[in-house]
This record gives structure tokens, C-alpha cells and sequence, in this order.
């Protein structure tokens, strides 16, 4: 029996890890729409499931299938060519302990901001230096780790209109940076090579600067812009 070369041009099932807030779930959404196939992972897979026909309504609220679906964490991390982490990060480490041997040889974008209540608008980066290098040292060296999204106002994603964002995308592997920044680029937005992946301390932090300007100036979901002339392709 013959069988059909695998298309170079088909978009990779993305795995979203803790997909029922804003986040996560405007994320799955807004790839869904573009195209990709999406798998939501939660700790049960009823919990994946209800998290999939939330994103679904909104699809079909488009007037798109409703193509997403729902399981435990790790069947998603399993079925998914790319695995997004959007939990809490009180519950960064073990979920990534958890799935960890599905997530070898893969990208992870981890999306955590190690925001410690109920003081969010200070910066308290952890003793590892940044969650970034947290999801490194749970997932072993054959994972290369991708941090972004942290300075996106997540309710924005939930809306219908563009994102008027920017996203800083570190990683210490500048080919898994690049695939990243591809993804963000079919969500409108712009993705910027960063650095290593010690560099997205400079993200995580930013998060509670962009809360405290949140606060004092009554902005809804403030976000980044980065300025000047690009002169060189990187």
C-alpha cells in the first residue's frame, strides 16, 4: 500500500496547556481561525473538552467550524507538533513535570509571568531568573524552549479587532525562535527575535510594569511597540 508523502506546507497541530483563560483561550482561537489545528489540554480531559466548546462558541459566533478540540494535558502535549503553556505560573512546574516525555524533541512556548499575589504590579522574578529557565530545567534539554506572549493584554485577544502589540520571542535556539515568530505573524502581530532564553526575564518583568501602568493610567491591557527603522533582516 502506498501512502502520500507529508505536506511541507501544512500547518503543525498546536497543543494548548491550560487554555481556559483569556490567554490561552484567545490564542486558540485566534489560531483556529487561521487555519491551525488545535488540541486544549486541561488536567481532565472533561475540563479539555468544556475548554474546547468555549473557544468552538466563539468560532461558530465567526461564522467558523468549530474545529477545536479538547483532552487531558497529556494527550494534548502527545498530539501536538507544538506545545503552548498558558497556566498559572503557580502551576507551571508540575504541569510541564507532568507532560514532560511528550515534550521531548518538541517547541514549547511557555507563556508563564511569574506574577506572585497580590502584589502583580511589583516585579519578583524567581531565583532562577525568569520562568523561562523554570520550564527549561522541568522539561530536560531535548525540549527547545520559546518564551512569548507575556506582555500581550490578554483580554485583547478575546476581541474580534487586530492586536496592537508587539511580542518579544526569546529562546536559545534561534530556529525554534523563528517558527514561534511565524505563528505570531499569522495572528497579526509582530514577533521580534530577543535573545536567549535568560533574556525573557526582561519580558516577565515588564509584565507587572505594563499592570502598574494598567492601574495608574486606566488603560485597558497596555502592550509593547517597539520603535525605529528595521535595516537588516535577522
Amino acid at each position: 500500500m502506498s501512502h502520500d508523502p507529508p505536506d511541507p506546507n501544512a500547518l503543525p497541530t498546536l497543543a494548548m496547556l491550560g487554555a481556559t483563560g483569556d490567554l490561552g483561550g484567545g490564542l486558540a482561537r485566534r489560531w483556529a481561525a487561521a487555519g491551525y489545528t488545535i488540541v486544549i489540554g486541561s488536567r481532565s480531559r472533561e475540563k479539555g473538552a468544556g475548554s474546547a466548546e468555549d473557544v468552538n462558541g466563539q468560532l461558530r459566533s465567526l461564522g467558523l467550524p468549530p474545529t477545536v478540540r479538547g483532552t487531558d494535558n497529556l494527550t494534548a502535549a502527545r498530539e501536538g507538533d507544538l506545545v503552548v503553556l498558558t497556566v498559572p505560573y503557580a502551576f507551571q512546574r508540575a504541569t510541564l513535570e507532568g507532560v514532560r516525555e511528550a515534550l521531548q524533541g518538541k517547541i514549547l512556548i511557555d507563556c508563564t509571568v511569574p506574577l506572585v499575589p497580590p502584589k502583580v504590579a511589583r516585579v519578583q522574578l524567581p531565583d532562577e531568573g525568569c520562568a523561562a529557565n523554570i520550564a527549561q530545567q522541568a522539561v530536560g534539554p531535548g525540549v527547545r524552549v520559546v518564551s512569548a506572549f507575556q506582555n500581550v493584554g490578554a483580554a485583547h485577544l478575546r476581541e474580534e479587532d487586530a492586536v496592537d502589540c508587539d511580542v518579544l520571542v526569546t529562546g536559545d535556539d534561534p530556529s525554534a525562535r523563528a517558527e514561534v515568530i511565524e505563528l505570531i505573524e499569522a495572528l497579526g502581530m509582530r514577533g521580534w527575535h530577543a535573545g536567549p532564553l535568560d533574556n525573557a526575564a526582561a519580558a516577565e518583568a515588564l509584565t507587572s510594569v505594563l499592570i502598574q501602568l494598567n492601574r495608574k493610567y486606566g488603560i485597558a491591557g497596555a502592550g509593547l511597540r517597539i520603535t525605529g527603522e528595521v535595516t537588516r533582516t535577522p
